[in-house]
């Protein structure tokens, strides 16, 4: 025979699965001797049973029920209908995971005609008596028989009114009974029958109503925007009543162990004397703060305090509990681990490690990657984020959330910031010369482009949040189109770049307060982690954030990216258009000192610890001028006809620049280029020697490496122009020379490349996109369609291909390291720092990964995770 009924004295804790959240809670605080009013739980299988048959109770579970209800009649010395003394209980569903005001409730169940009348001549307050029986007719009535509730509040109101009154508790007796007439005659003309007073009747069509209201709509709901599974099922906790609503020594209320808001320890909550739980939550009345209760019951606020202190200990989380006082006696009703904010859920967790209730590895393990995130981004008003519907979707490149006026051309938009609004940068795509528009822009918006996109690097290099490939966004002359919805210049739009959507109009965010002690997390991340997390990053900015975030040296800076600004990008513009030699040395030259300032500003910044920096890699599309009127602004710039600049431009123009003339293949064509680099790094790095005093050992990286021939005769070019200027110098400093493995070729001649070089960087973008075949910045239509027919789990550019990708990764490593045994090896790009990808690569032997700055904390967590518990795939 299945048990489908638990008295709370047979249950536990760890039965959340089948007691339901507050029935396994209710089962702990009766075995730790806590004041918990008797009662027992119909388990969450007895409700999935009961929605499998037609939606109504066995004979098996009527009985077990009745059973159960005798032997609380037993504890208590109370009986369903018995005039002297009537057992009155509650009736509360409760699922594993909490899910607040989203089920039902009924209270007072077991009165009628006859024990209302009991219980008024016994407690001799017969006020008390009517307002418990209008509550169980108004509740039963809404709840079981799904009458509109406002037919009963309309009542009262009603009433009120007629006698000028303002508030329930001002209603005497005979108000009361007045309003429990007309509330039999509600029922009785809604259902067509008469309210039930047999209490074991309405105890079984309440145990009904509770497994009914697990598939009510705002429980759906619920469960579909928290993710939890609909298999579940709810537990149904019939408990003893207590009263919170028996005068002025009596009361009821809810109390959280520490601020759900700050994590701040000290209760939080608030109360009413003279009512029942109900009262505080639908706020019929205002409550007051719990800190008032020390003042009006001293006592039972002590105790009050004991017992969530006790709970919290035991249940080694902050607890939201629910109270009641009746006639000056303290009952617990529910405690569970209290709903809190991502800024509370990380001071709280360290708080109990400080304290000593957690261990440093459970820590590790609670803390949250989404808790973390919020932390460090501003997120949307949840309360009101759950009730918008976006208009736009597309993928969550760069997470955080903005408000701001829509505008199209990097021009609008610095204009806009410069009148001091706030701005959203809508584009079709970015190149480099938005630069300007994105660093001013809360947050950046493109119909094209995918995860690894030119928007979606640079705006988590800054932390703006951006949502890119946006396909049902069309860009027109006049705005963006989206189905029937247009977006003009200055429309306020909200965006969502942790969720990927985007809404009109304002919605609030909730403040931002880095409060979080983030070095302390660090350093005991690191001690638990397999290897080290770098930041991709070039700009002083940036760096300063990684370093700040936990970064433990800068694995990619990019140094095209130093040629976006317009300036700058005008000066690359001359070197790509030079059309010989001596022209191009007389760009080196200038560019030189710009490069040798940029990288003692990046060693600088990453205060000595260990900075590889790439030599230039540009897909030449990205610098070239898109069309006529572009040529013509760049000849006049640059004293040149504008045939001169369309005729190289279009001799420069390649099919699939990404994999045309970029990398190692312009060191190649023009040594002269990497050679300036090389020397400009050295140069830098001895200057910050002298200057700072840091241990600089520069680390010099040679992109788009193929063949070991190749990457020996351009690394021998460089350290040419580096030895010449130690020498000249008469300086010593260590560098190191090492190439970014990026094409399935390199990595399956791997042992030959190693012989010359000193490390490896993988370039998770470009070997996704060639050992896939998938263009990166194309690919979003493909990935969706592929991740629909179920042959994609996850997108390649986000979660690293461990059978494709990853594997190429094993052969060059195992490769590389038979040639050299203690060659470094890291791995560059957000791929990488995805925790799904983590898991793949702490199987391998690698020295560091590297991504954005805002992307470091959460891999150093997901690493020490790894470290503490390992983590499952």
């Amino acid at each position: 025979m299945t048990k489908w009924v638990y008295l709370f004295s047979e249950g536990s804790k760890e039965q959340k699965g089948l007691l339901g959240g507050k029935g396994a809670n209710l089962a702990e605080m009766t075995k730790l001797g806590l004041p918990v009013p008797t009662g027992f739980t119909v388990t969450t299988e007895a409700c999935l049973d009961y929605l499998s048959h037609q939606n109504q109770l066995t004979d098996e579970m009527k009985e077990q029920v009745t059973q159960a209800v005798e032997t609380l009649s037993e504890k208590t010395g109370k009986r369903f209908g018995d005039l002297d003394q009537p057992l009155l209980v509650s009736v509360r569903s409760g699922s594993k995971f909490s899910m607040p005001g989203m089920m039902d409730t009924v209270l007072n169940l077991g009165l009628n005609d006859q024990t209302v009348a009991a219980i008024a001549k016994n407690s001799q307050d017969e006020r008390f008596a009517y307002d418990c029986y209008r509550r169980l007719l108004q509740m039963f009535g809404d709840v079981v028989m799904g009458i509109d509730n406002q037919k009963f509040e309309s009542r009262i109101t009603a009433l009120k009114k007629l006698h000028q009154l303002n508030y329930d508790n001002e209603l005497t007796a005979e108000h009361w009974k007045t309003i429990v007439s007309e509330y039999k005659e509600i029922y009785r003309q809604a259902i067509q029958r008469e309210f039930p007073q047999n209490p074991i009747e309405q105890l079984h069509l309440a145990i009904e109503a509770v497994f009914g209201s697990w598939n009510n709509a705002r429980a759906k709901t619920y469960r579909r925007l928290h993710d939890i599974s609909d298999d579940l099922g709810t537990a149904v906790n019939i408990q003893e009543m207590v009263f919170g609503n028996f005068g002025d020594s009596s009361g009821t209320g809810v109390v959280f162990s520490r601020n759900p808001s700050t994590g701040e320890p000290g209760l939080f909550g608030e109360y009413l004397i003279n009512a029942q739980g109900e009262d505080v939550v639908a706020g019929v009345r205002t409550p007051k703060p719990i800190q008032v209760l020390a003042e009006e019951l001293p006592e039972q606020f002590q105790q009050l305090q004991s017992i969530l202190e006790n709970l919290e200990k035991h249940y080694r989380d902050m607890q939201d509990v629910e109270f009641t006082i009746e006639n000056g006696k303290l009952f617990i009703l529910q405690t569970r681990n209290g709903k809190r904010t991502s800024k509370a859920a990380l001071t709280i967790l360290l708080d109990f490690f400080r304290e000593g209730i957690i261990t440093e590895e459970e820590l590790i393990e609670r803390i949250e990657a989404k808790d973390l995130e919020a932390s460090l981004h501003p997120s949307f008003d949840e309360t009101v984020i759950s009730n918008r519907v976006p208009f736009l979707s597309g993928l969550a490149a760069s997470p955080g959330a903005a408000v701001g006026a829509a505008y199209f051309t990097a021009e609008a938009a610095t204009e806009a910031k410069a009148r001091g609004e706030k701005v959203i940068l809508v584009r079709e795509e970015t190149s480099p010369e938005d630069i300007e528009g994105i660093a001013v822009s809360e947050a950046v918006v493109t119909a094209r482009g995918g995860m690894t996109s030119h928007a979606a690097v640079v705006a988590r290099g800054m932390g703006i949040c951006s949502v890119v490939g946006c396909e049902a966004l069309t860009m027109e002359e006049d705005g963006g189109v989206v189905g029937k919805e247009t977006i003009k210049e200055g429309t306020i739009l909200s965006v969502d770049g942790t969720l990927g959507n985007v809404y009109f109009g304002e919605i609030p965010l909730e403040e931002l307060t880095n409060t979080v002690a983030l070095d302390e997390l660090q350093s005991i991340w690191d001690q638990h982690a397999k290897f080290q997390v770098r930041a991709n990053a070039e700009t002083p900015k940036d760096i300063e954030t990684a370093m700040a975030l936990g970064a433990t040296g800068i694995g990619l800076a990019r140094t095209e990216h130093m040629f976006f600004e317009r300036t700058r990008l005008l000066q690359f513009r001359r070197l790509i258009l030079a059309d010989t030699l001596d022209e191009r040395l007389e760009v080196l030259k200038d560019l030189k000192d710009v490069q040798k300032q940029d990288f003692k500003s990046i060693y600088q910044a990453a205060g000595g610890k260990a900075t590889t920096i790439r030599l230039l890699d540009p897909p030449l599309h990205e610098f070239l001028p898109k069309n006529n009127d572009e040529c013509r602004e760049v000849a006049k710039a640059l004293n040149k006809s504008f045939n001169e600049v369309k005729r190289k431009s279009d001799n420069l123009a390649e099919v699939n620049p990404m994999l045309g003339f970029r990398g190692l293949r312009l060191g190649v064509a023009y040594p002269e280029i990497y050679r300036m680099q090389g020397e400009a790094i050295v140069e830098a790095a001895s200057e910050v020697i002298k200057e700072r005093g840091y241990e600089i050992q520069p680390e010099i990286m040679i992109p788009f490496t193929i063949d070991a021939q190749e990457f020996a005769k351009v690394r021998c070019s460089i350290e040419t122009a580096i030895q010449d200027f130690l020498a000249v110098s008469n300086q010593k400093i260590t560098y190191q020379i090492g190439t970014m493995i990026e094409i399935p070729r390199a990595c399956l001649v791997a042992d030959e490349i190693a012989k010359y070089a000193d490390f490896f960087s993988f370039g998770t973008n470009d070997l996704t996109q060639m050992v896939l075949g998938l263009s990166r910045d194309d690919s979003p239509r493909i990935i969706n369609q592929y991740g629909e027919a179920g042959i994609f789990e996850d997108d390649p550019f986000q979660v690293l291909d461990e059978h494709g990708v990853g594997a190429m990764m094993k052969i060059a490593i195992e490769k590389g390291r038979q040639t050299k045994p203690n060659l470094k090896i890291g791995i560059c790009g957000e791929a990488a720092a995805h925790p799904k990808s983590l898991v793949f690569l702490n199987t391998l032997p690698i020295n560091y990964i590297s991504c954005s700055p805002f992307r470091i904390p959460q891999a150093k967590m997901t690493l020490a995770q790894y470290g503490v518990t390992g983590l499952k795939k």
